[in-house]
């Protein structure tokens, strides 16, 4: 029931992360704040579509 996801950062764009989530719990997108080595600080990262 865990698949993998891309998080994308929401400023830049880059793909940063790689996780995993249970659709049955989370069926919305993802949203979560991760450091971005791009801009050397802390966005907010969304799932993408593979």
């Amino acid at each position: 029931m865990r698949t993998v996801i891309t998080l994308a950062c929401t400023e830049c764009g880059d793909l940063n992360y790689q996780t995993t989530k249970n659709k049955r719990n989370n069926p919305e997108r993802l949203e979560l704040r991760k450091y971005c080595p791009r801009l050397k600080k802390v966005t907010l990262h969304r799932e993408t579509k593979k």
